[in-house]
């Protein structure tokens, strides 16, 4: 046996406590790395692919006429042959997935939507359909660390860690932001900040950061942006602009849930080749349109004050983006609101430039743009100013962003009713995302953190001999009884009943046990003990099965509920 495996056992009781510590930190850069990789080769297949038709990534207009109209029908069928290939009930893919899987499966990632995400992700992207590499980078992420878990048989209480890890990893080897990384899996995928889950996550996100940097330099699509500083008679004008983005991201997500309802029924091939016909047509004679944001960003850049120019490109990147998301093309949501936000602030900056007579001021609106519609879309204001501020580099937009931010998600919130386009999408699905109370407290701790040794167990005992070990039993040791029938092993507790004993009945009873695997929590038992309030729960290893290692008492979980908020 190796060494690590003699290890492993160890390492498996630590981490079912739900506390900081180095080994959890270690894997999260490990399962980090991972992630990273993934993304990385990702990221470079795009760029091959789009490197055999188009002059500079991610600019569609640089490709003829003839090939850009073929692009999105070609990538369409590709994506519909490989979803057949590996199944359409495999087809559940991007951020409201992954939040549904780290809420109800602890970021388990199956491995089939993982190959429909990768490649079709791929496809998507290098064939110019106007989705984001978030998504799929949120997706592989999760999938690359939290299979590091399961491959160690680590509690699922710390692969739902090792799965936010990788989320992170992700999302700082796309967009080489780690800061803006973290914030979002806290605030938009775990929903939640505990230090002993925001250390690892941090330190994923730097391996993610590192190794991106390392590949592709430490540069990214917003460097192209002039930001400069704005004086203070600006901010009444971005409260209006607050107010503005807020409206649309109401606007974008009611639209995008109104697409995905209607088309609903249709076979999954057809509503593919209706995006791309779609994005064929405009992109045809809106070739900025088409892609992420990178061709958005390069033509908000190239000519802020050409209102027709920028007004064509929201528009056409609105509908496809809109089409593409809402029939199921798979990408992510967040790098076309970039985009979107980018040509709208650089739109909305035209009113000011011309009062001072000078455009310089764009690309801080640009940039201000994407901010605010980011964190009205998707709920994520912190994680939109903690973007804005790594991929601005500037310390002098802070303020404003702020401003601009918070107008835009109270207005969404409040005056058009706005939800995060990523639960709206769950709630369509019936994708459960929300937990109990006692669930939530419950999933964070493994049962290897109270496994109870306090027992006796006879295999195939009488009567007789079950008396006398009930005789001799001290408290608060259990006796556990094993009958083997036909090949089939099931446990008891057994104890003595005193109300059976005063009629005259036999005096001992059997309670039937439940077994759980050793990387299941404490929610697992709760709910296999949840109704009775008593008894217990044995633990055992998939590798030694039914070989008990422990039992679960029912008065464990009520005690760590008592000192978790009092929930019982």
């Amino acid at each position: 046996m190796q060494r690590w495996k003699i290890w492993l056992p160890s390492l498996q009781r630590q981490l079912a406590l739900p506390q900081t510590s180095l080994q959890l930190c270690l894997l999260g850069m490990l399962g980090g790395l991972a992630a990273a990789t993934l993304i990385i080769l990702f990221r470079l297949a795009i760029i091959g692919l789009q490197s055999f038709f188009l002059d500079r990534a991610d600019d569609f207009s640089t490709a003829s006429a003839d090939i850009r109209w073929l692009l999105p029908i070609g990538g369409a069928l590709l994506i519909a042959v490989f979803a057949w290939l590996t199944g359409y009930k495999h087809y559940r893919l991007g951020i409201p997935f992954v939040i549904h899987r780290i809420k109800l499966k602890y970021g388990i990632m199956p491995t089939r939507n993982t190959l429909n995400q990768f490649f079709g992700g791929i496809l998507a992207l290098a064939s110019g359909f106007s989705v984001g590499r978030e998504g799929p980078s949120v997706h592989l992420g999760a999938y690359a660390a939290s299979t590091l878990g399961k491959y160690l048989q680590l509690p699922y209480n710390s692969i739902r860690i090792l799965a936010g890890c990788g989320i992170a990893a992700g999302i700082s080897a796309s967009f080489n932001t780690p800061l803006a990384a973290v914030i979002f899996v806290m605030e938009v995928v775990l929903r939640e900040y505990r230090v002993h889950v925001f250390i690892p996550i941090m330190l994923s996100s730097v391996v993610g950061a590192l190794v991106t940097q390392g590949v592709f330099d430490s540069v990214n699509e917003l460097s192209l942006l002039n930001i400069i500083p704005i004086s203070g008679w600006h901010l009444p004008y971005l409260v209006l602009c607050g107010i503005v983005f807020g409206a649309l991201a109401f606007v974008f997500n009611k639209n995008m849930m109104r697409l995905i309802k209607l088309f609903k029924n249709w076979p999954f091939t057809a509503r593919l080749l209706l995006a791309a016909l779609l994005t064929a047509a405009v992109g045809y004679v809106i070739p900025q349109a088409m892609g992420a944001e990178t061709g958005a960003i390069f033509y908000a850049v190239n000519a802020p004050d050409d209102i027709t120019l920028l007004l064509t490109i929201f528009i056409g990147k609105m509908l496809l983006t809109l089409f593409a998301l809402g029939l199921g093309v798979p990408g992510g949501v967040i790098g076309p609101v970039f985009g979107i936000g980018i040509v709208l602030g650089t739109l909305l900056a035209i009113i000011p430039s011309a009062v001072i007579g000078d455009s310089s001021i764009a690309g801080t609106y640009a940039v201000l743009g994407m901010a605010g519609l980011m964190a009205a879309t998707m709920h994520a204001p912190l994680a939109a100013l903690v973007a804005v501020m790594e991929l601005a580099h500037n310390p002098t937009i802070i303020i404003p962003a702020m401003l601009v931010i918070t107008t835009a998600y109270i207005t969404g919130v409040q005056f058009f009713n706005t939800k995060s386009i990523f639960l709206l999408q769950l709630d369509f699905l019936q994708m459960p995302y929300k937990l109990s109370p006692a669930d939530d407290v419950l999933q964070k701790v493994g049962v290897l953190a109270l496994l109870d040794n306090q027992y006796h167990l006879l295999n195939n005992p009488d009567e007789q001999q079950v008396q006398q070990a009930l005789d001799k039993l001290e408290p608060p040791h259990q006796l556990l009884v094993q009958r083997t029938n036909n090949n089939a092993t099931e446990y008891f507790l057994a104890s003595y009943d005193v109300q059976l004993s005063l009629s005259g009945n036999n005096a001992i009873q059997y309670l039937p046990l439940r077994g759980v695997n050793h990387q299941a929590t404490m929610a697992e038992v709760f709910a296999i003990l949840e109704d009775r309030r008593e008894g217990a729960v044995y633990i055992y290893r998939e590798q030694d099965m039914p070989q008990l290692i422990g039992i679960i008492r029912w008065d464990q979980v009520r005690s760590l509920l008592v000192e978790q908020n009092n929930l019982l």
